[in-house]
């Protein structure tokens, strides 16, 4: 038998909830559960449940949000080319803009 499933608040979490998502879909959720440091799963209910998603930084975030940065920067210098802007592109601006407004930096005096 295996073990049960528990989270923080020891509640035992037995049930299982799938739904299906498009490949732009799944990758606009990719993203934001890698820009967040979140489990997908908790993404996934906090944003269900209509709570805040608090990202807390870390190096993964900030990988992730060099990462995302980069791909940001590709996609300007395509559009620069004549191309145009497309939804998922404005949805991670939108949310990189949303986690980089929130974080906040000490300066070199500790406030």
């Amino acid at each position: 038998m295996s073990l049960k499933n528990t989270d923080r608040k020891n509640r035992w979490r037995n049930k299982t909830v799938a739904f299906r998502v498009s490949p732009e879909e799944d990758a606009q959720i990719e993203i934001a559960v890698q820009l967040t440091g979140l489990t997908k799963q908790n993404y996934i209910t906090r944003r269900l449940l209509c709570k805040d998603v608090v990202v807390q930084g870390n190096p993964r975030v900030f990988k992730a949000l060099r990462n995302q940065l980069a791909t940001v920067i590709e996609q300007l210098q395509r559009i620069e080319a004549g191309a145009g802007v497309d939804d998922e592109l404005l949805d991670t601006i939108n949310l990189i803009a949303t986690i980089m407004g929130g974080m906040k930096e000490d300066d070199a005096y500790g406030n």
